[in-house]
């Protein structure tokens, strides 16, 4: 990977971050926290406990790894000098929060020269804890912690799949993609948001999927998805770092089975 990296200290770190930024985030969760509306295409909420848990996190990457860079839903770029730059959701699934549903996550990935190496994604309402790294993948549920693995074996007829919501996709190839993998699954499920994708990590689901996703939403998971044995891509062709369209499943052959499904 070119750098001389103690991966188990930065993941330490990561979750150190996911700590940190629940206590600036949870008070503001099933509170009718006061709603802004970003001036995008769908109703894209924000709130105070957004910003707070971002404000945190970034203060302490600051302060730990001045050279780094950062991106950040919130509050933007600042450009790093190291290779390093963590990519922060504070809140993935703000719509579920300001509903009260506890599926919103904090993401919370590091990449070293675009490729993501290090990711936590911590719901700490529930106290589920999800992160990974090139050693492997983890979930540390309520202090438990234990490996986990993506499930093998599974053929696309026999799989269980989740997305956040089919209105999402927005264009007509979008669509028709998804309508195509709708159709050869066993199951889709709807609204779990980032929490889908830790959980094909965790082999409790087989694939999820969202179209039209940002780098802050999916850098933090791809590195739990890898770490557990699982593949991410993108059935448009594109980098899934870099978000678009993006799928996982729990091993390479499952995943190409889908896109294929979804490029007929």
């Amino acid at each position: 990977m070119g750098a001389p990296t103690d991966w188990t200290d930065l993941t330490n770190f990561a979750v150190e971050l996911a700590h940190a930024s629940e206590a600036e985030i949870l008070p503001f969760f099933r509170r009718n926290t006061p709603i802004e509306v970003k001036p995008h295409v769908a109703w894209d909420p924000v709130t105070e406990g957004d910003r707070a848990g971002e404000r945190i996190i970034r203060k302490m990457i600051e302060e730990r790894f001045p050279d780094h860079g950062i991106n950040g839903e919130e509050y933007g770029v600042k450009e790093g000098k190291s290779g390093f730059t963590w990519v922060l959701d504070p809140v993935d699934g703000t719509r579920s929060f300001v509903c009260g549903l506890p599926t919103w996550a904090t993401l919370i990935g590091l990449t070293f020269e675009g490729k993501p190496v290090v990711g936590v994604m911590n719901q700490p309402f529930v106290g589920d804890l999800f992160y990974g790294n090139p050693h492997g993948a983890w979930n540390n549920y309520q202090g438990t912690i234990e490996p986990i693995y993506t499930r093998k074996g599974t053929g696309i007829a026999g799989a269980a799949a989740g997305t956040t919501a089919p209105e999402l996709y927005r264009h007509e190839t979008d669509q028709k993609a998804f309508r195509n993998l709708q159709k050869a699954v066993k199951l889709m499920r709807f609204g779990g948001d980032a929490y889908f994708f830790a959980l094909v990590a965790a082999g409790h689901m087989d694939m999820a999927l969202d179209a039209g996703l940002q780098a802050y939403d999916i850098a933090a998971l791809i590195p739990i998805i890898e770490g557990a044995g699982g593949a991410v891509g993108s059935w448009s062709g594109d980098n899934p770092a870099d978000g678009g369209n993006v799928i996982c499943a729990g091993s390479r052959t499952l995943l190409d089975e889908a896109i294929g499904v979804m490029s007929q």
